[in-house]
């Protein structure tokens, strides 16, 4: 019986922690961006904003969930380490927005497209960007043996990966990501997004578990960056080949701006992210 009530306290208190760590994120979302979120979603129908706050909040979740897991020291003790652990990593993720709106769709104002323009292709890559970045903090902050050093390193590295990974994939479509974006391409938004996502699953890998020393984590998340440069080119080829063997991927994204072709490649792009984190 005191098993029992201790776990239901202790799942209690953990529920209430994530729900006062909610309300930090979106009143320093608040404190930190021009515009009021309330407001948007209720007064504007900013569908835009909608789908780049809902990946902030599901980011929060995914940050929240990489504190949260491994043994417990007693409900004292782990409200301490989830609680300051997410705290470092809602900080983080808005760090994260401001490097990513200046280094991968830094062509344009994110603000201006999701805010004045309502343009949702924006609001499914800030989507992604967040999901992504959310997975490489909660890579970071996760594991024993390390601490704030080595998650603010593993945290640097990863978003890191993620810049030169947006670069690449502009690189290998034949239209430029901004542009399509700007001219209101949902289709190319929910794909490029979706494929952030992709290597964000990818990078948790690479940046999660123990830390036993700086060579051997290093390795370990080296490898799995060059599977991820390796990873995004295949799955487009696999997809656009082999999936849709009777139609072209980029003229569907680019031209037909077909938001089901979209969906599909960001799925497809998961699907591989997935099984190869948990195959290798």
């Amino acid at each position: 019986m005191e098993e029992l009530t201790y776990e239901i306290i202790h799942g209690a208190s953990l529920i209430l922690l994530f729900m006062l760590l909610l309300l930090v994120a979106k009143l320093l979302n608040d404190f930190l961006t021009p515009y009021k979120v309330d407001e948007e979603l209720t007064h504007k129908d900013n569908v835009a904003l909608a789908a780049s706050i809902a990946g902030y909040f599901g980011a929060t979740t995914i940050i929240y969930v990489g504190a949260f897991l491994g043994p417990s020291r007693g409900i004292v003790q782990d409200l301490q380490a989830v609680g300051g652990y997410s705290l470092l990593g809602i900080i983080l993720l808005n760090i994260s927005r401001l490097i990513n709106d200046k280094l991968i769709l830094y062509k344009f104002s994110n603000v201006k497209e999701i805010i004045t323009d309502h343009n949702a292709g924006t609001g499914a890559v800030q989507f992604g960007s967040y999901i992504t970045s959310a997975l490489i903090i909660a890579g970071a902050i996760h594991g024993q043996g390390g601490g704030i050093h080595t998650a603010l390193a593993f945290y640097g590295l990863g978003q890191i990966a993620l810049i030169a990974f947006a670069w690449l994939y502009n690189l290998i479509t034949p239209f430029d990501i901004h542009e399509e974006i700007e001219k209101d391409n949902v289709a190319a938004g929910v794909a490029f997004g979706g494929s952030m996502i992709a290597v964000g699953v990818i990078l948790m890998k690479g940046t999660s578990g123990d830390f036993i020393s700086w060579s051997h984590n290093l390795g370990i998340f080296g490898i799995d960056v060059l599977l991820v440069f390796i990873l995004i080119p295949v799955v487009r080829l696999f997809f656009d080949k082999v999936i849709i063997p009777k139609a072209h991927l980029n003229q569907e994204i680019q031209k037909d701006k077909n938001l089901g072709a979209g969906f599909l490649e960001m799925t497809v792009a998961i699907s591989f992210a997935t099984i190869l984190y948990f195959a290798m």
